[in-house]
């Protein structure tokens, strides 16, 4: 990235909120400062929070722009987070700290526009292929739900289209895959992709696996369902752990014709990254591809592992690079 800009690129509030944790980090110039870590619980809400790291902070000079990633639905500037209580409002912190400039992005929104700035040791290489220069790129990931965002090139400028792909219906590919969808309807009303895709998703595929095939299962958590099919201690944790990579295979293949996204896709989000190994291995890149006409327009897609812990702020600098400081990349 380039130097300069305008007087916004003196100094930027990062931000990556979530409903358990939020972090904080100083921009300026071309370097991110260290990243600080805030409970959720430790403070009333979300301005009292960025109070606090501005406050020990306060030498370092003053804040003109802040862009924060929020794990939830943003609308008008504004976010509701169910787990914490906090609501982030831009004209709140606007008028809090006097802040010239504040953006509030969806989590997914934010680790699109990292996506560019990625580099191969930030990747966890599901197959060789290559991406396409220009193209759409994808990112999605199972997480507490599911997101997905995908960042769009055109005429020289950039947008990441935000979706709620989380909510759309899950699709089946076998019949044991029908059986499956038909308990978690039964249970939810709707199955919907993150009911499967998702920590909590994984822990209703054991749990309807185990019922399905009526079979006892001891209570698992998702961690623990994820330890007992990775060290094989466990036939239901291992054919859920399955499952769950072929579900999030055929999703990742569904969002990647919808978008065209022949620049990549990347999974993104705190439960794949623990098991990239055992992803390879799964169905995950069979049934990706397996879309009939158009296998052969999977085949020549990459997809990737994030595994870059500060993703988030790769994403957050790089809009506040190219949508606030004017900078353009290298």
């Amino acid at each position: 990235m380039t130097s300069g800009g305008t007087a916004h690129s003196d100094q930027a509030l990062l931000a990556d909120i979530g409903g358990t944790n939020a972090r904080f980090a100083l921009a300026r110039g071309d370097e991110i400062g260290p990243i600080e870590y805030a409970r959720a619980a430790d403070f009333p809400g979300a301005k009292e929070a960025i109070a606090a790291f501005l406050e020990r902070h306060a030498a370092s000079g003053t804040v003109k722009a802040a862009v924060l990633g929020v794990a939830g639905t943003v609308e008008n500037g504004r976010a509701f987070l169910t787990n914490s209580g906090w609501i982030i409002d831009r004209a709140e912190l606007h008028a809090a700290f006097g802040i010239d400039t504040v953006h509030v992005l969806n989590d997914f929104e934010v680790l699109a526009w990292s996506l560019p700035a990625l580099k191969s040791d930030d990747l966890f290489a599901l197959g060789s292929q290559e991406p396409l220069p220009g193209a759409p790129m994808l990112v999605l990931g199972p997480g507490t739900g599911f997101g997905a965002s995908c960042l769009v090139a055109r005429d020289g400028s950039e947008i990441a289209i935000i979706t709620e792909a989380g909510h759309a219906t899950l699709p089946a590919a076998s019949e044991r895959e029908e059986r499956v969808i038909d308990s978690l309807r039964q249970r939810f009303g709707h199955a919907s992709i993150e009911r499967a895709v998702s920590g909590p998703g994984l822990l209703a595929l054991y749990e309807a696996l185990a019922a399905i095939e009526g079979v006892s299962a001891p209570q698992r958590d998702a961690a623990a369902i994820t330890q007992a099919a990775l060290d094989g201690s466990c036939v239901v944790s291992g054919a859920a752990l399955e499952m769950f990579c072929s579900f999030l295979g055929t999703v990742a293949g569904n969002l990647a014709l919808t978008f065209c996204a022949r620049g990549g896709v990347y999974i993104a989000g705190g439960i794949v990254p623990r098991f990239p190994d055992f992803l390879a291995r799964s169905s995950f890149r069979t049934r990706f591809e397996s879309k009939g006409r158009y296998e052969g327009y999977l085949r020549d897609i990459p997809t990737n592992i994030i595994i870059r812990p500060d993703a988030s702020f790769v994403g957050l600098k790089t809009f506040f690079d190219r949508r606030i400081a004017g900078r353009s990349p290298v």
